[in-house]
């Protein structure tokens, strides 16, 4: 038993419908027309279902790709890579391992719906479930297909989380549920990461066994400058092969600072989503992306901002479900 690498061979990928207007306030309309271009530029590589909640299921179809299935399911938020399951392949089975989800540590409210959202549509696609006592989202772990999980000391080891739970005792749940044999402990993620408290998905993502791109900041100003070097440092120590993104954007929304790292992308089937923002770089990111993983699509969207400013990335939304 094990769960496959994102950048494995997917069935379909699912996407929530942005509902908490309290997070997006006027630009709730504008992360919606977000989501959907995520779906239907993804949905050209790969099948894409839509979770929406009831009374948004007609205008997400409006503007949704026709290849794009829209399913109705309650939900709270929008992140359903940590509100939805990690797919794990027993005995050529494919079963969706739920954990307990508390709304980051009990920071947005209500999240009881999001509580069951993995469970609920696991059970919409017809797939086995396993429930897990151990709260734990999705942006805070990533495999590399081989064996190996890598994630941050700043998000699992939080208290907020499982106060109850030793390092030793996160290290061997995470194993014997997912079918890894070592994690990685990153000490940081990105400086304003707070709504998650530093999800590895921001600055490390694997792209083969072992070897790993990581975020790193170009900016000695900005404290992301040494956590992540720290970062990069500890994964090289634990034997990974380290490709680095040097550039770190930042972007100002209302008024409200936020980071949008290129390391925040999606790898599904032939194609690399990654999350630009207008910044200088972008190009060259972009084409750099192409370099480290040559055998797929790298295509930029320009919804990094509005995505930043609800608190998250393309990867943050996304979640594959992968193929047998």
């Amino acid at each position: 038993m094990s769960m496959p690498a994102e950048f494995a061979r997917h069935e379909r990928t699912v996407i929530c419908w942005p509902a908490r207007s309290e997070i997006y306030g006027l630009r709730l309309a504008e992360a919606q027309t977000a989501h959907a271009a995520l779906a239907n530029t993804i949905s050209g590589y790969e099948p894409v279902t839509m979770i929406v909640n009831p009374s948004d299921e007609s205008a997400a179809r409006r503007v949704c790709a026709e290849n794009v299935d829209v399913v109705a399911l309650e939900i709270d938020d929008a992140w359903f890579r940590d509100s939805g399951p990690n797919y794990v392949i027993e005995n050529g089975e494919l079963i969706a391992t739920c954990w307990q989800f508390n709304g980051w540590g009990e920071k947005f409210v209500p999240f009881d719906k999001d509580a069951t959202i993995a469970s609920r549509w696991a059970a919409q696609a017809g797939h086995q479930t396993r429930k897990i006592d151990m709260v734990l989202e999705g942006g805070s772990l990533n495999v590399d297909g081989a064996g190996t999980l890598i994630t941050t000391e700043q998000c699992l080891l939080n208290p907020n989380r499982n106060p109850k739970l030793s390092r030793e005792q996160i290290t061997e749940r995470l194993c014997r549920e997912l079918g890894q044999q070592k994690v990685i402990w990153l000490p940081f993620g990105l400086a304003l990461d707070d709504d998650t408290d530093g999800h590895v998905d921001n600055v490390a993502a694997f792209i083969g066994p072992k070897t790993v791109i990581m975020q790193s900041c170009d900016d000695k100003n900005e404290p992301d400058f040494v956590r992540c070097a720290a970062n990069i440092a500890v994964a090289r120590d634990a034997g990974l092969t380290v490709h680095e993104i040097p550039v770190l954007p930042f972007v100002v929304t209302d008024g409200v600072r936020a980071v949008v790292p290129y390391l925040n992308f999606y790898i599904c089937n032939d194609a690399v989503i990654v999350p630009v923002c207008g910044h200088d770089a972008d190009n060259e990111m972009l084409a750099l992306l192409g370099e480290y993983i040559p055998d797929r699509d790298v295509v930029g969207l320009e919804i990094g901002a509005i995505l930043a400013h609800g608190g998250g990335g393309i990867h943050c939304i996304t979640q594959q479900v992968p193929a047998i």
